[in-house]
């Protein structure tokens, strides 16, 4: 069996876990994903579930990257984290480590920029499902206040750190 690599890690914390969370949200409001997720003895997942489950994380977590990139992306870089404009084609020398940026910032902003999308869906997705105003606050209400500000820091972090070191990699692939 193969084992876990860096980038299969990668992929599965910035687009399965957000995926699976935002799930887990919508099953408060829908019957269909509460009964994929198991919601009840009688509907244990099982092997087939579990790869339905695992399609479905992808595509929710695919969906949520994209209104990181519009709503989380679009933030950082109005509140002072520059994009940088790269010129790839000084890149093909130095690809494996440019790779490895990837891997080790960018992936890891993902997870927590599709994160904080994941659990503010989540969040809503089950205040809708339980009743939004009847349903008394509680801890789901401070772990959001928690979590949601941890999750925007270590965006910024890691975004900042990714776009800061790949420039310095292309910066040294254009002066050789």
């Amino acid at each position: 069996m193969k084992e876990i690599s860096l980038n299969n890690f990668g992929l599965l914390i910035a687009y399965l876990v957000p995926g699976f969370v935002t799930l887990w949200g919508v099953s408060f409001s829908s019957p269909t994903v509460n009964a994929w997720l198991g919601g009840s003895t009688a509907d244990a997942p099982t092997l087939g579930g579990f790869l339905y489950v695992t399609i479905a994380s992808l595509a929710a977590g695919l969906t949520v990257s994209t209104v990181r990139w519009l709503v989380i992306d679009t933030l950082h870089h109005l509140t002072g984290i520059r994009r940088p404009s790269w010129d790839f084609s000084r890149l093909q020398e130095n690809i494996d480590a440019f790779d490895r940026l990837i891997e080790i910032h960018y992936r890891y902003y993902q997870f927590h920029a599709n994160g904080l999308v994941a659990v503010v869906i989540a969040y809503f997705g089950r205040r809708i499902g339980l009743g939004f105003w009847s349903t008394p606050f509680g801890m789901a209400e401070v772990a959001c206040l928690l979590v949601v500000p941890i999750l925007f820091a270590g965006s910024r972090d890691t975004l900042s750190k990714y776009y800061r070191r790949a420039d310095a990699l292309l910066d040294r692939t254009a002066a050789s």
